[in-house]
């Protein structure tokens, strides 16, 4: 268990730490040739120039300017000076309510902060009540929690006033900042430019038809049921294994880049390499003659592939991107039911073509409820059984544990700085270590379930990485740390005694959760800005694959900024707040710190680096408030349990009142602001739609969406279209008539098919009533 001298251990190592990585940082991101690593967002937006491509050789790579080492710091105030507005224009909408997410947080814990310090910690620090406990193991830190009440003391009417004045205080923030991000949403979706999405649905469980082809098929649906609106459609390709083969070439195509590289700067020896597994074992060849070889034949291979995927029937999955003239018609399509049976025909809003991800398309919709049945299964196992290491490396991170495990080590172990250093380090970085490849499995078991766009993967993984570590980090911190530090309580003492140790031992377990914070939250985010894995990897690329501009773009992107775990790691910061707010408020002010510090470093990192791969007009927010209320409720559970064992249980019903008022004020901001992210409203399409026919009436929306939901790896193969978008005064208007190759109907009519959903006698559900369709 950490003492203060132990935390203070722990806060000196991580401050330096920290203050390192932001001197090394600070000095990094001046010189020249590190330009596009601090800087990538800038040179991808066009914004930028090289300062490697004028001047004399050595401020090429080195700044020689004195002044700019005085004013290293500035990049703090730069950071905070861009408005909001601002922000949002120039890294999009999920960017600036991402960073909202750590205001939030300053705004939920700086009041409850104060609240706890000027009301709790005086409450709890005046009794003596761990001191007269001999057999309990407790830190000066205990004193200032509500372990250091006695039993059925009146003083706990103040922790439980002051759970009620921390959850309304937390309910009224979460209401306004719903309240202003679905404002947010709504005026960006109006003043958004044009993309195909907003024009397009994403048609799944098509149903076969021996008659037509499924690309016949959704044409014939759809002008059928959607005549006025309905412009064209792209079928799903099975495309996965065309998608390897360019993948493949595309990385032998980098090992040539290198080799050929290579040869140039040393013409007298020519490069060679071996046939065998990653070129360690095999026969010996010239590598250039070697890659050009395997490239003609991937090319071929390619070829091949691509003619098989378009003419083979069954490669075209039962799906399909449905694109309509107007914005109103596509939200009318993606918002209502198709046909009678609710399991066919399922229309959705598109994704937008940069967030797809095509390899899940390929996946029939029967599979996916079976997919997700097994991850299901399988994360629970990972979360209940990582649970196991996680526990048994803390133990060897421990005092006790090194001692057992190495008893020659004991004289050492005991020295006051090491022994701080293992309590309040150690085993902090013991469990980063064994987290540090979780989101790669998560994301792994995201893409199993057979999720269709990149932000829907990314809100998936991040719902179970909260869980994972609601249930691993702090679940599992407190039972395994309360059962081995207090076991020889546990064998001591009366069965009718445990219940008691356990309701005081939990909140001890707020030191090594503080030791946890300021390592992954202060000396962690430090090391974000200091960015020194991508900067390695920017200058081997640089130095042996990068032989062109678009090359370079590719080496320096940093991609986006990681809502899967970036969005958990807050999360959980925001459950220790909430947790720790009544029960140990010393905790409260490492939080404040993280919140404050990761909201400065995330802001420069959004402005100047990461380049958001995506935009979902902050559709993950209703996520952010569901877990924020899942914390509120966590710590009135925990607190009703803590006081039960205090003997205070006459007080309890007041909490579970406080969590039934929890509840109903969650589903009231369900029912009030979440359909703003799940819908989008009818009227808006129509006014968007309105004031594009007056500002642009020459737009050509077949032009603009006929290749746009078209598979990457056919795009190299598509003709480029020429034009500005506007419509030839020479086109036809299409017919309305519905050509059919029906056996059992040889003529042309709006009828409704047996296969499409309808009754052959042509009963089928009306849309609504539409408006004028903007002409094509």
């Amino acid at each position: 268990m950490a003492t203060l001298s132990d935390i203070g251990v722990s806060a000196g190592f991580n401050i330096i730490s920290a203050l390192l990585f932001l001197l090394a940082f600070a000095i990094l991101r001046l010189q020249p040739f590190n330009d596009r690593v601090y800087f990538p967002k800038w040179y991808l937006k066009g914004l930028r120039s090289s300062p490697t491509h004028s001047g004399a050789y050595v401020a090429k790579f080195l700044n020689l300017d004195i002044k700019s080492y005085l004013r290293f710091l500035n990049w703090m105030p730069a950071a905070l000076k861009m408005p909001e507005s601002e922000l949002i224009e120039h890294a999009g909408l999920d960017s600036a309510v991402y960073l909202r997410i750590y205001v939030v947080g300053l705004k939920i814990f700086v009041p409850i902060t104060l609240l706890s310090f000027a009301v709790l910690v005086p409450v709890n620090f005046t009794n003596d009540t761990l001191a007269s406990l001999s057999t309990l193991t407790y830190s000066d830190v205990d004193k200032l929690s509500i372990s250091n009440i006695p039993d059925g003391s009146p003083r706990f009417w103040a922790h439980i006033i002051m759970a009620y004045v921390f959850t309304f205080w937390t309910c009224y923030v979460l209401q306004k900042e719903y309240q202003n991000v679905a404002t947010m949403r709504l005026q960006f979706m109006a003043s958004e430019r044009r993309r195909p999405d907003q024009f397009s649905v994403l048609v799944k469980n098509v149903p076969s038809d021996p008659d037509e082809s499924t690309s016949e098929l959704v044409e014939h649906f759809f002008l059928v049921n959607h005549p006025d609106y309905y412009l064209l459609h792209q079928v799903v390709y099975n495309a996965n294994k065309l998608a390897r083969l360019v993948k493949e070439k595309k990385k032998k195509q980098n090992w040539l880049d290198y080799y050929e590289v290579k040869y140039t700067r040393k013409p007298a020896n020519r490069p060679t390499t071996r046939t065998g597994c990653c070129g360690l074992c095999g026969t010996k060849i010239d590598a250039i003659d070697y890659y050009t070889s395997e490239i003609e034949r991937l090319t071929g291979k390619i070829a091949e592939e691509q003619e098989r995927v378009k003419t083979d029937p069954s490669c075209v999955m039962p799906a399909a991107f449905v694109s309509f003239r107007t914005r109103w018609g596509a939200a009318v399509c993606a918002q209502t039911q198709q046909t009678r049976n609710p399991t066919m025909w399922l229309t959705e809003w598109a994704p937008e073509p940069c967030d797809v991800y095509w390899q899940n398309l390929a996946i029939p919709y029967v599979q996916i409820t079976i997919r997700r049945l097994i991850i299901a299964v399988a994360f629970f196992f990972l979360t209940f059984f990582f649970m196991i290491p996680i526990a048994f490396v803390q133990s060897l991170a421990t005092i006790e544990g090194i001692e057992k495990a190495a008893p020659f080590l004991n004289t050492i172990v005991e020295m006051s700085f090491l022994k701080s250093f293992i309590t309040g380090v150690l085993s902090g970085i013991a469990l980063k270590l064994f987290l540090m490849f979780l989101p790669g499995i998560l994301m792994c078991m995201s893409k199993f379930e057979g999720l269709t766009s990149i932000s829907s993967l990314e809100r998936r993984s991040a719902s179970k990485y909260y869980l994972f570590n609601f249930v691993n980090v702090f679940l599992g911190s407190i039972i395994t740390g309360t059962a081995f530090e207090q076991l020889h309580s546990f064998l001591n003492q009366s069965p009718n005694e445990i219940p008691k140790t356990i309701g005081v031992a939990v909140p001890m377990k707020a030191t090594f959760f503080i030791t946890y914070i300021m390592l992954d939250g202060w000396a962690g985010v430090a090391g974000e800005i200091l960015r020194f894995k991508p900067l390695v990897i920017y200058h081997l690329k640089n130095a042996f694959l990068v032989k062109t501009e678009q090359d370079r773009e590719e080496a320096m992107d940093a991609g986006s900024i990681g809502f899967n775990t970036g969005e958990p790691q807050i999360q959980f910061y925001i459950l220790l707040g909430l947790v720790y707010a009544v029960v140990t408020p010393f905790l409260l002010p490492f939080i404040l710190v993280f919140f404050g510090f990761s909201y400065l470093v995330f802001r420069h990192q959004v402005i100047n680096v990461y380049n958001q791969e995506y935009e979902s007009a902050a559709a993950f927010w209703p996520d952010v408030h569901g877990r924020v209320i899942v914390a509120l409720l966590v710590s009135q559970v925990l607190l009703i349990g803590l006081l039960s064992t205090k003997r205070a249980a006459s007080s309890t019903p007041f909490l579970v009142a406080l969590a039934i008022l929890t509840i109903w004020f969650d589903r009231f901001c369900k029912g009030r602001f979440e359909p703003a992210f799940v819908r989008y409203p009818l009227q808006e399409a129509m006014m968007k739609d309105t004031l594009e026919r007056a500002m642009d009436p020459k737009f050509n929306p077949k032009a603009f969406l006929e290749t746009a939901y078209v598979h990457p790896v056919f795009m190299e193969d598509e003709e480029e279209e020429e034009g500005d978008g506007e419509v030839d005064e020479n086109m036809e208007p299409e017919s309305k008539l519905v050509p059919t190759k029906r056996l059992q109907s040889r003529r042309s009519t709006p009828a409704p098919s047996k296969m499409s959903g309808g009754d052959a006698d042509g009963d089928c559900e009306s849309s609504p009533s539409p408006p004028p369709p903007m002409d094509a």
